[in-house]
């Protein structure tokens, strides 16, 4: 059963309490990334072979497949597909930057570029489930940016085949080439690159442990966009919301993983022991209940506060990945948070509408990291070049400036450079 804490006793350490079950996976990934680094394809086929039960034939998924893909997945889906993926790429088509230019009489010029990165690399769990909302939120913010070359990797299936839903969601997404590989093994070729696998310049998208691992490793030789932990929920209901509502919005999360975190906070004590009620009543009733059971009995938490202003307070403490305000007047609220990944705003916005539809990055900064960091996003698959321009008289006008700075910091080979094409 939820935990109910009250107003008024000590929080801090009911606030930031998660119990999680970490096991230290950095030998095993470290070692599996050497292998891919020194015997490339080989590795691949072998972890293939040994972690998803598969012998294949080859890597890459051939344009046959994907076109037996979409045969496959039922023309209402497809559409559904297009759909979301118009409202992604409008979304994400807002967060283009085209750099600028400042240019002072054609003496001095300044400016800076924004250049999609050439590779970008997009890891898709597969195994018993099938994510086709992470392709279209990983692959539509790099076809926006300009990348080039979209690379998929994600488990193939026993009888050697990606998911079909996988395949289709990769053809709607633009994504250029798609390779049967997953796990750690999948982001060492990924970074390093095979025989087979190209070398990306970035690597996004979720995984299980060693995934995440993986990612943390290779960090320094590709970019990645973050270290995603358990799934999270807050939130901020009054008494005018149904009981029924917010306990589902709680259990689309905690079904994710048993350490998934469901909070909600209110300031109605009856509402609050209503929505516990329904969290009972609901659980036996969802498909992966075994795993919401855990996730509500380990992470949830209900938080009953004086007042909504204090529930966003709690809100901001804990900075969730998804963040619920299911008042009247959510926009009154919406400039008080300050840490949130994505904000879900009125009694008629579940978190699922961002999940799939809406055309905001479901691809979210977790574990309190959205403090400092933000969802994904076209920015994470360009990068910025700045380039400058000075004219000789330009140079000459501030050459003793730029002298004097440099020889100030012990630099003479810098002082000289600034003054050398002014002397005989």
């Amino acid at each position: 059963m939820i935990k109910i804490i009250k107003s008024g006793a000590d929080k801090r350490e009911e606030i930031f309490s998660v119990k999680e079950e970490k096991i230290d996976v950095s030998g095993i990934v470290a070692d599996i990334i050497a292998d891919v680094r020194k015997r490339g394809d080989a590795a691949l086929f072998e972890y293939t072979e040994k972690f998803d039960k598969v012998k294949l034939e080859s890597l890459k998924v051939t344009e046959e497949e994907i076109e037996e893909a979409f045969s496959l997945v039922d023309g209402e889906f497809i559409e559904i597909l297009k759909r979301a993926e118009c409202n992604i790429r409008e979304f994400h088509e807002k967060q283009k930057n085209f750099g600028f230019e400042i240019n002072k009489n054609e003496k001095i010029i300044v400016g800076q570029r924004v250049i999609p990165v050439e590779l970008a690399g997009i890891y898709v769990p597969g195994g018993t489930a099938a994510y086709p909302s992470t392709v279209l939120m990983d692959a539509v913010p790099a076809s926006v940016a300009g990348v080039s070359r979209i690379v998929m990797v994600t488990p193939p299936g026993r009888d050697g085949k990606v998911n079909p839903v996988i395949l289709a969601a990769a053809r709607v997404a633009g994504v250029t080439e798609i390779y049967k590989v997953g796990g750690a093994q999948a982001v060492a070729a990924l970074a390093y690159g095979t025989e087979t696998v190209p070398k990306t310049d970035k690597i996004v998208g979720p995984g299980n442990a060693f995934v995440a691992e993986a990612k943390r490793q290779v960090f320094g030789a590709v970019s990645i966009d973050m270290i995603a932990g358990p799934s999270e929920i807050l939130v901020v209901a009054d008494n005018t919301n149904r009981a029924k509502d917010i306990a589902a919005d709680l259990l689309s999360q905690a079904e994710h993983d048993k350490m998934a975190s469901a909070v909600l906070v209110t300031d109605d004590e009856a509402f609050a022991n209503a929505v516990s009620a329904e969290l009972e009543r609901q659980i036996p009733l969802l498909e992966r209940w075994e795993i919401a059971r855990a996730s509500i009995d380990n992470n949830g938490k209900i938080f009953i506060t004086e007042s909504i202003d204090e529930a966003i307070e709690i809100a901001n403490k804990i900075a969730p990945e998804h963040l619920e305000i299911c008042v009247d007047d959510p926009f009154r609220y919406l400039d008080k948070i300050k840490h949130a990944g994505s904000v879900f705003l009125g009694k008629n916005c579940p978190e699922a509408i961002g999940d799939y539809y809406a055309g905001t990055n479901h691809t979210l900064p977790t574990s309190g990291t959205a403090r400092f960091s933000s969802p994904l996003s076209v920015d994470d698959f360009v990068k910025k070049t700045q380039y400058i321009y000075y004219g000789r008289d330009a140079l000459a006008e501030v050459c003793r400036d730029v002298e004097y700075f440099a020889k100030k910091e012990g630099l003479t080979a810098h002082a000289r450079s600034a003054v050398s094409r002014f002397e005989d």
